[in-house]
């Protein structure tokens, strides 16, 4: 089975038929990052292809000397928190829109598997992190990025990878305990005549 840094120098020879090999090799894992990340599939989607996109016209300035995965990773990161920071300003101007125009949301639809909802508490939960906590957690179980490849993709030590996903841990360890904490408080209240 050829590397990465193999395939690279193939496709920076002008085989670029077999940049699909590292796209079956990446696309799975960096579509669960970025799906929890954005917490939208279909934009999760598009990202992950910008994301190959980008790779592939940068494959000239690819350096074998460095890891792919780092690189298609930090390629991700990127990405992903310019979406972010776009779906922020999106947000804010609907939001605004709606107060102006005393618009109502229609709600929250919540239907689904019980994984499906497991997976949007724990997303919701990722939110309550700090941006580089969240992305270490997320990079780590939902990338299967070991703590060195985590540690160059967030342009960190590698002490400072160990730490960040350790700290998100407790924190979310933390969030969850409160949560039910209110949730069992709330069904007390509410059982209470």
């Amino acid at each position: 089975m050829q590397t990465d840094v193999d395939i690279m120098r193939q496709v920076q020879a002008g085989d670029e038929a077999v940049f699909a090999e590292l796209v079956a090799r990446y696309q799975v894992r960096l579509l669960r990052f970025a799906t929890s990340k954005l917490r939208n599939a279909e934009a999760a989607d598009d990202l992950v292809q910008e994301t190959f996109l980008a790779a592939f016209r940068s494959r000239q300035s690819y350096s074998p000397c460095f890891a792919f995965s780092t690189w298609i990773w930090t390629i991700l990161l990127n990405l992903c928190r310019q979406a972010a920071r776009a779906h922020s300003r999106q947000q804010q101007l609907l939001q605004e829109y709606t107060r102006q125009e005393f618009c109502r949301p229609w709600g929250d639809a919540r239907q689904g598997p019980e994984r499906e909802e497991s997976r949007e508490q724990l997303n919701a939960w990722l939110t309550r992190l700090s941006e580089e906590e969240a992305d270490a957690i997320r990079l780590r179980f939902f990338g299967d990025l070991t703590y060195e490849q985590i540690a160059l993709a967030m342009d960190s030590s590698l002490n400072g990878a160990k730490t960040r996903v350790r700290r998100g841990l407790l924190k979310l360890a933390e969030i969850a305990r409160q949560d039910s904490a209110q949730e069992q408080t709330e069904e007390q209240s509410s059982e209470t005549p």
